[in-house]
């Protein structure tokens, strides 16, 4: 289908890679990607890649350590073998939660990887649902952050819900994401205010908002220990929420979040196949998986051609 045009697939998640070669229609490029017996990354191209246009497949989620250096060591094996661009299909941008001092003495370590990738070789950069906005401005070169919502919207929520349905932030720094999800739904929105006391621990207070007897959806760009999303589902329920359901880009699921998402009152869990599942997720009876393959396929599709990647920010 494409001319002069490789993909290529990391191992953070090689199925999403093959599912995106699929919709292009052409076959993942060839690469050995595997470890020295002291844990090193060895890379090995094994076409040839000169003048051609390169993606490379990639989250960075966990092992982060990893997968950030497999992309790393691609993007330099590729810069090294002449590739005339290589782009970087991160999915998920892992570190991108450390996105400004929020104390002292800390890291920026969004910042710390976009200079990585860069340094790289990396000339453009696809990714999806970052979690701050102004992670763009990290980077000094091309990219585009798309959304999940149309996959959301149009693969799940509009085939199960109507506009009595009440979208539901789960803190106060997720209102502008539920706010874009209930003006497309045409549905109310309310807010769970929570305060948190450390990381990865949160205290739902009480939600600002209408819920009573209605189906709530929670919206958020990551789900990672699942106690912001428990709690926060708890709280609706304890209002008077018939149906609690929650949309999250990014399933980190870490630590305790899968046992927590089944002994909650959570009805179902959706998130996206960015970051893959673990066998315990899936055999959880409560998350659904929605792909986003066909969103990244024609996003790599326009930027090979030159074409208005805008229309699928929406």
């Amino acid at each position: 289908m494409f001319k002069k045009v490789c993909l290529f697939a990391g191992n953070g998640n090689p199925t999403l890679a093959s599912e995106i070669a699929t919709h292009l229609e052409m076959p993942l490029s060839k690469m050995n990607v595997s470890r020295f017996s002291d844990g090193e990354v060895w890379v090995e191209v094994k076409e040839n890649v000169r003048g051609v246009d390169a993606y490379i497949v990639q989250p960075t989620c966990a092992p982060a350590n990893d997968n950030l250096m497999e992309l790393l060591i691609i993007s330099d094996a590729l810069r090294r073998a002449s590739a005339a661009s290589i782009t970087a299909v991160i999915p998920y941008y892992g570190y991108g939660r450390q996105d400004r001092k929020v104390a002292p003495r800390t890291p920026i370590t969004s910042k710390l990887v976009a200079d990585l990738i860069v340094s790289a070789g990396v000339q453009r950069v696809l990714c999806m649902d970052l979690h701050a906005g102004q992670i763009q401005g990290f980077f000094n070169i091309p990219v585009d952050n798309l959304y999940a919502m149309p996959v959301m919207l149009n693969d799940y929520l509009r085939k199960h819900f109507d506009s009595n349905t009440v979208f539901v932030s789960p803190d106060a720094g997720g209102v502008e994401r539920a706010r874009a999800y209930s003006k497309r739904m045409n549905s109310p929105l309310a807010i769970v205010d929570k305060r948190r006391e450390r990381a990865n621990v949160s205290e739902v207070m009480h939600v600002i908002g209408d819920v009573e007897g209605k189906e709530c959806i929670l919206v958020d760009d990551m789900v990672d220990t699942a106690g912001t999303l428990t709690n926060a589902a708890t709280a609706l329920k304890k209002y008077g929420a018939t149906r609690v359901v929650a949309c999250c880009t990014h399933p980190v699921l870490s630590g305790p979040a899968v046992d927590r998402i089944k002994d909650s009152v959570l009805d179902e869990l959706i998130v996206t196949n960015s970051i893959p599942l673990t066998q315990a997720a899936k055999d959880s009876g409560k998350i659904k998986v929605l792909s986003v393959a066909s969103l990244l396929a024609e996003a790599i599709k326009r930027i090979h051609h030159s074409d208005s990647v805008s229309s699928l920010f929406v």
